[in-house]
């Protein structure tokens, strides 16, 4: 397989918990596998704990580089993966989401909790407003993503987001399709115009 065209560097957006089911772990250690595949690198929060730590340790098995970044409050409190290709300390939440951003050309989300969900928000929010024209996946598993999906349709139905923006969010349930769908992408529009 080779390196997915224009996409270099996959940010990770998923759990510093691990959830109750075996399935989140394999589908996030499946979800690194390909990407390692394609030859692309991580970059992610620079956790060591949840699946955060499980990305990490699968992406580190498989021989791929991994970047995180953490701020120092997460480090000092013993969260940081001190194994990682590089790891970049940060003062603020506000400094950790813009550095993951820059230096990703993809940002993918797996199942976590609020952070994940303000993080996978705030990129796709960037996209659709044209900040940025890089492609923003949710992976699913046992229909985490569903209720969110749900939403996002009702915006649709409702009148409040357009269709088309909707449409450019990637959705998979099956990780060996994402290295593809990544490569595929064709972004909208922007909102205003951009």
């Amino acid at each position: 397989m080779t390196a997915v065209a224009g996409v270099r560097r996959v940010a990770l957006y998923l759990g510093s918990a691990s959830g109750n089911s075996p399935e989140y772990r394999d589908i996030t250690v499946e979800v690194v596998r390909q990407l390692a595949a394609a030859g692309c690198e991580m970059v992610y929060g620079g956790g060591s704990v949840g699946l955060m730590g499980v990305a990490a340790d699968a992406a580190l098995e498989a021989g791929m580089p991994v970047h995180g970044v953490i701020t120092r409050a997460l480090m000092d409190g013993e969260t940081g993966h001190t194994g990682l290709t590089s790891l970049e300390i940060v003062e603020s939440m506000t400094e950790r989401k813009d550095r993951m951003a820059s230096l990703a050309d993809a940002m993918v989300a797996l199942p976590g909790g609020i952070g994940t969900l303000e993080e996978f928000f705030e990129v796709w929010t960037a996209q659709v407003l044209g900040i940025h024209r890089k492609p923003v996946a949710l992976v699913d598993v046992d229909d985490y993503w569903s209720p969110l999906t749900a939403m996002v349709d009702q915006m649709v139905d409702r009148g409040f987001f357009a269709a088309q923006h909707r449409d450019a969010l990637i959705r998979v349930s099956d990780p060996a399709l994402l290295p593809a769908a990544l490569d595929q992408w064709v972004p909208a529009a922007a909102k205003w115009g951009r």
